[in-house]
């Protein structure tokens, strides 16, 4: 199961990066490569613990939903967020954020398993890992962008 960890500082408290990773509005203006929009459970605002949302985007050129619901949260400094349904065998998203007194390290490991047995682990092999740690270093250095001009 391909594990992938990624650490960003940002100049902003601690509250503000927390916050800003759990708001849907935030969410779609930080992955517009993939046009993600919330079409179902929360779609708007800051999830809490318990909440799901259904997230509709254009990976690989196909339009995908996948439903994430967040299992538990110890504002602010961590959330973990589970695929209830998608594309994925599993997953699970930890959001970790630890105060600094110049701003927030925002850590992100995500851990995923593919589907199809031995098809998924060769996908993870020759493209499906590299493209996924792009996409979490991408949506990080966009929420970055927002959480320094607040």
């Amino acid at each position: 199961m391909p594990v992938i960890k990624h650490s960003l500082y940002i100049q902003a408290p601690v509250g503000v990066c927390f916050d800003l990773a759990r708001n849907v509005d935030i969410h779609t203006k930080t992955t517009y490569s993939t046009k993600e929009e919330a079409v179902g459970g929360v779609t708007e605002g800051l999830m809490e613990e318990g909440d799901s949302v259904t997230w509709e985007a254009t990976h690989f050129g196909i339009r995908q939903r996948l439903t994430a619901k967040i299992i538990r949260m110890d504002r602010p400094n961590e959330f973990v967020d589970v695929m209830v349904k998608g594309a994925f065998k599993s997953f699970t998203h930890t959001h970790q954020f630890i105060d600094d007194e110049n701003g927030t390290l925002m850590i992100d490991i995500f851990e995923y398993e593919s589907p199809l047995g031995v098809l998924g682990r060769l996908a993870d092999r020759l493209f499906l890992e590299d493209y996924m740690k792009k996409f979490i270093i991408q949506r990080a250095e966009e929420l970055k962008k927002f959480a320094e001009q607040v």
